[in-house]
């Protein structure tokens, strides 16, 4: 079980704040907008209406109980009665006192149970009187919490307004503090948007003069000082005075800042200008492939043609001209756009200066790869030719080990078959025998026989009469070594 929040949306609507099951409980305290004059009221008649059916309970209790004593007196009357009508004559009077002071007992105990019931009605009165009193009581001190609270809740929703008010009072100030701000900067930065407008508009009047006491290039060179060198101070603006080799030109001058070192933008500047009166009149176009070659050579990122060139022109007049189209990052400007284009420029360089760093880290990476490349091929080729040589001659080594080889096995071969002649000629030799000697030689076979008939025993290793068998002899009558 847990306390459910509600919110009181009317008198008689009250609406749960969260999800709520049998058992939860409310606790009318923290209820907001609580009516208390519906709570008394409700549990005034909530009271009445217990001590109504109490006080009912109670009667009709008693009225049961009375009725059931009086048909139990009357029933036991009914049984005295027979038994006084029964009993002697002589005992009638006793019977009648007896009778008399049964009645009369009898109706005492009535007197006593309608006392008792009188007495009940009232303890039970007393009762439902304090409890309504104690009712009022808790009605009473809840209402008095419920208004604590709503004090309390009233306090802290009046502490709560005073802060947002305080809160939105700050912010106004702020807010008008920031306006008032905003509009002196606005204004300052108006003021120094027509201080240059003037400025332009006087320059453009000195250009419409042929910039009377000053060239193109001087102008320039001014602005650049009077403007950009006070936010660029480690900025090169010189002019370009190295004639290409190629070409044997040269631009007017090169524009290049570098940030932490790293070079960011560089800018080849050429600044044309003719009279009014000149005979022959050029084109800006013209002088776009020489300044472009000028930009590659000198190795800056961008090419800026200054030109009063085609006065006329609503193109160029118009504003800074891309003609990248034509030429990779050159642009067409009067001299009234020279200080906005370098700025336009360096912002957009600055954007991307992250990126070129990480080109330039990945450039030296790639450079790095590429020399280890090509050490590594370095390495890989002599190893490779080392390799080469000290494979043909391995394998000159193992060919000579081979024609040793065989050799020697040729050598092995010749032993064997000495080996496989000395093994028969040592067979043959254990077949020598005495017998094998003297057969078909008839002188020596004669002399062995003398020899055994004479009475000298038998020298050793003598051949006797049982050794003249033929049985280990050869039978093709051969050679000794047949």
């Amino acid at each position: 079980m847990k306390q459910v929040r509600v919110t009181a949306e009317s008198k008689s609507k009250l609406i749960l704040d969260e999800d709520a099951q049998k058992g939860d409980w409310i606790d009318l305290t923290e209820i907001n907008s609580v009516d208390t004059s519906l709570i008394e009221k409700a549990l005034a008649a909530g009271a009445d209406k217990v001590y109504q059916e109490k006080l009912k309970a109670a009667q009709t209790e008693a009225e049961l109980k009375s009725q059931k004593e009086k048909s139990d007196l009357l029933s036991q009357i009914e049984k005295l009665k027979s038994q006084a009508a029964s009993s002697l004559a002589l005992k009638e009077r006793e019977l009648e006192n007896d009778y008399n002071k049964t009645i009369s007992g009898l109706q005492a105990k009535i007197a006593a149970f309608e006392d008792g019931k009188k007495l009940a009605v009232a303890e039970a009165l007393a009762k439902k009187e304090s409890e309504i009193s104690e009712l009022k009581q808790k009605n009473s001190s809840m209402q008095s919490q419920s208004q604590l609270e709503i004090q309390k809740i009233q306090s802290e929703k009046d502490l709560e307004i005073q802060k947002l008010s305080n809160e939105l009072e700050n912010a106004n100030n702020k807010a008008r503090l920031s306006e008032d701000s905003l509009k002196q900067n606005y204004e300052s930065q108006l003021k120094a948007k027509d201080e240059q407008i003037a400025y332009y508009k006087d320059l453009k009047a000195k250009m419409s003069t042929k910039m009377i006491g000053e060239s193109l290039e001087v102008h320039c060179m001014t602005s650049f000082e009077q403007f950009l060198r006070p936010v660029m101070p480690n900025a090169y603006f010189e002019k370009d005075n190295a004639v290409s080799k190629s070409s044997g030109s040269k631009g007017d001058f090169i524009f290049r800042d570098k940030e932490d070192g790293f070079e960011y933008i560089s800018i080849m500047f050429e600044m044309k200008n003719e009279a009014d009166e000149t005979a022959s009149k050029h084109s800006n176009e013209s002088f776009f492939k020489e300044l472009d070659k000028d930009r590659r050579e000198k190795n800056c990122e961008y090419a800026v043609l200054v030109s009063l060139l085609e006065k006329d022109s609503e193109l160029y007049n118009g504003g800074i001209v891309d003609v990248s189209h034509k030429y990779k990052k050159m642009y067409v400007i009067r001299p009234q756009f020279f200080i906005p284009l370098i700025t336009l420029l360096c912002n957009a360089a600055k954007n991307s200066l992250q990126y070129q760093r990480q080109l330039e880290a990945a450039k030296n990476q790639s450079i790095d790869i590429t020399n280890f490349e090509n050490e590594l091929m370095d390495f890989k080729e002599s190893f490779g030719r080392n390799y080469r040589l000290a494979s043909e001659k391995f394998k000159t080594a193992i060919k000579e080990i081979d024609n040793t080889i065989t050799h020697l096995q040729k050598i092995k071969e010749a032993l064997l078959g000495s080996e496989d002649n000395l093994r028969i000629a040592n067979g043959k030799a254990d077949d020598l025998s005495i017998k094998r000697l003297t057969r078909k030689n008839p002188t020596m076979t004669q002399k062995f026989a003398q020899l055994k008939k004479s009475s000298k025993p038998s020298a050793p290793g003598l051949p006797t009469a049982d050794d003249s068998e033929d049985k280990d002899l050869p039978q093709n009558g051969g050679g000794l070594f047949d």
